[in-house]
């Protein structure tokens, strides 16, 4: 089955206090973000693409030639980060969506994730583990995912309950219509006012895809880079490996 790697990354790392996109920010002395994850995805997909903003494009001094790139003119979400790419990832059997900030997801993680998919149409296998206060919860039913409840929307999250660690694998066949559909109906996040791509999972569900949870142990996995005590975290963690 032919993988392309999806990486929305148009984050501005604002927060973070750097004029740099977040993907580009600096852990090492000689890694960044983006360089971390390609490492990572290279081996395991047969091609990168990278989903910046404007700022974004121009920051990257090039790509190599496994890596394509679109621009996403205004931060409105993930999913229409992620569907920015369709012309590239609609030639692919399956996507493998990798947030930009989510520099721990392991290789292991990934080998399994794509080892699950066994069918190559209307299946996405979605890494998940527990957390103490997840900041986003998926809820299961009889083998379907039901509902995915967020935090930053208002929702109350269960203790140790199931969080993603930044990584779905999608099937890209019907994807693109299945979206579409989806946007006739999606309600706005109250906080956020963004279609918020997250709940969209659930209404693959329903629609009769098969959501296939992988369990993940380490929780780190979970933790992206969204705040300078993130960014801290992971510089002592890849300088004392």
């Amino acid at each position: 089955m032919r993988i392309c790697a999806v990486i929305p990354a148009a984050g501005r790392g604002t927060r973070l206090g750097s004029g740099l996109p977040k993907i580009l920010t600096p852990l090492t002395d000689s890694e960044t973000v983006w360089s971390i994850l390609q490492k990572k995805l290279a081996p395991l997909v047969d091609h990168i693409h990278l989903v910046l903003s404007p700022e974004g494009e121009q920051a990257f001094a090039g790509y190599p030639a496994q890596v394509s790139h679109s621009v996403q003119p205004a931060p409105t979400g993930m999913g229409d980060a992620i569907f920015r790419g369709l012309s590239v990832w609609s030639n692919y059997d399956a996507i493998l969506v990798v947030w930009g900030d989510q520099v721990f997801v392991s290789a292991d993680t990934l080998t399994r994730a794509i080892a699950a998919l066994d069918n190559p149409r209307h299946q996405a296998v979605l890494p998940v583990t527990r957390m103490a206060t997840p900041y986003v919860e998926y809820v299961f039913e009889d083998e379907r995912l039901t509902r995915v409840l967020q935090s930053r929307e208002g929702d109350t999250t269960t203790p140790n309950g199931f969080s993603d660690v930044g990584t779905f694998l999608l099937t890209a066949d019907g994807l693109q219509p299945a979206w579409q559909a989806y946007l006739q109906t999606a309600p706005r996040g109250s906080t956020t006012g963004e279609i918020n791509f997250l709940p969209f999972l659930p209404f693959l569900s329903a629609q009769g895809w098969r959501i296939q949870p992988l369990e993940v142990a380490d929780a780190t996995e979970a933790r992206g880079i969204n705040t300078p005590d993130d960014l801290d975290f992971f510089r002592k963690l890849y300088k004392n490996p």
